[in-house]
């Protein structure tokens, strides 16, 4: 693969695994409900945001989710953090995630359903 800034290209792209903490539904969490979100990672776990500027389309989330169909949608970078569009629409009300950067398995992220309840998630994985 042809270099690009300094990297080879697919070098930083990490699929991070999300899986929902405890609630007072779920006390111990599950894994079962789950976004894989595919971000460009750098080797401490910020975004690296050339390499998203340059190819923000390779930027996806895919929600699982027991009983219901998966939804495959892109992340966005919105002003006060992400959001995943799941529609063609970037303006189609969906979730928006908090997630702290570093990017690190072990910190939670917070992710506001379309439905407006807010969830907790913590970061299992960060893999290639």
């Amino acid at each position: 693969m042809p270099a690009q800034g300094g990297h080879k290209f697919g070098m930083t792209w990490k699929t991070v695994r999300l899986e929902l903490a405890g609630t007072p539904d779920f006390p111990n969490g599950s894994a079962a409900r789950a976004y894989l979100l595919r971000l460009p990672l750098n080797d401490d776990g910020s975004v690296d945001e050339a390499r998203l500027a340059d190819h923000p389309g390779y930027a996806t989330v895919r929600r699982h989710w027991p009983n219901q169909p998966d939804k495959s949608g892109y992340l966005l970078r919105k002003p006060a953090g992400w959001a995943f569009s799941f529609a063609v629409s970037a303006d189609d009300g969906a979730p928006q995630l908090r997630i702290a950067d570093p990017i690190r398995p072990g910190t939670t992220a917070l992710i506001a359903e379309a439905d407006g309840i807010t969830l907790p998630f913590r970061i299992v994985e960060c893999g290639a």
